[in-house]
């Protein structure tokens, strides 16, 4: 988020691009066929790129991702990424240039979200800055970011049916909260605050607060002191099925906006949406790095 909050980016590498239509089409038999770096940018001007690459455009080391023709690479203890994709619509255009995060240290904490750690979260770097520098008028500027992981050996909607998870800076680092049900019923409720030297605690819970639906009609819900009703400060991503939105809470008397994403994974079962997908994350089979 910039520090106006006036705009924000999302940038997600994905192995194995869990929401793709084409990956699950595939019957997700090859992760490396289905890789992508999907760029979002959310104020005045803002562009979504997701495309499905296949094992062509995959190229791996110790310090980079490479996929197609971006990349990330952990570099002097700093995350640049190195953009070049073209959006979708209704802005189709070239989203170019470099973005770069820098963590105030990296975390040892990991979270598994179901009992067989078949999905894990991990926070890298929950106090972070960020440096955009896109070849867009109004998108070169400072601001706070987060660095996080997730790793999984089922797809989401085989283990989960909801899930929210929020990060909200504060005054002596970041707090983070994971909420989840999973498909047998049984629940998930994890929050951790981060210092920024890295250090992390984990606080008692404050309530779960519901807030108006997205636009698709996503149920939201997020952590909040007792009787302070949070709100949407921006939207950022809606889909029928996932919400992603700038939000105003609480929390210890501390009035705080951060990210907030809330995932309804029986309406991503749903066969009926994967066509509407795939017209926004198009399958890129080949690629060539000469």
């Amino acid at each position: 988020m910039s520090n106006d909050g006036t705009r924000a980016v999302s940038v997600i590498g994905f192995i194995g691009s869990v929401f793709s239509p084409w990956y699950r089409w595939s019957g997700r038999k090859n992760p490396e066929d289905h890789v992508c770096i999907n760029v979002a940018t959310y104020g005045p001007g803002g562009r979504f790129t997701m495309t499905d690459r296949g094992t062509p455009a995959l190229q791996q080391s110790e310090t980079t991702l490479t996929v197609g023709p971006s990349s990330m690479t952990w570099e002097n203890d700093k995350l640049v990424i190195d953009v070049d994709e073209v959006s979708g619509p209704p802005i189709i255009s070239r989203v170019r240039g470099t973005i770069t995060v820098t963590p105030s240290a990296i975390t040892d904490v990991e979270l598994a979200l179901t009992d067989d750690g078949a999905h894990i979260w991990r926070p890298f770097g929950p106090v972070s800055g960020i440096s955009v520098g896109l070849e867009a008028p109004g998108w070169t500027w400072e601001g706070h970011g987060y660095f996080d992981a997730n790793f999984g050996t089922r797809a989401l909607e085989e283990d989960f049916t909801y899930w929210t998870w929020g990060r909200y800076p504060a005054q002596r680092g970041s707090t983070c909260f994971y909420d989840a049900t999973r498909l047998d019923g049984s629940t998930l409720g994890a929050g951790f605050h981060f210092d920024s030297d890295g250090a992390a605690s984990e606080p008692d819970l404050p309530p779960k607060t519901k807030f108006k639906r997205s636009l698709w009609a996503v149920k939201r819900e997020t952590r909040s002191d007792p009787g302070y009703q949070p709100r949407q400060v921006m939207n950022m991503l809606d889909a029928p099925f996932y919400s992603r939105s700038m939000v105003e809470t609480r929390l210890d008397g501390e009035a705080t906006v951060g990210v907030h994403e809330a995932l309804d994974l029986k309406r991503f079962r749903s066969p009926l949406l994967k066509p509407m997908l795939a017209m926004r994350v198009p399958r890129r089979r080949n690629w060539s790095f000469d």
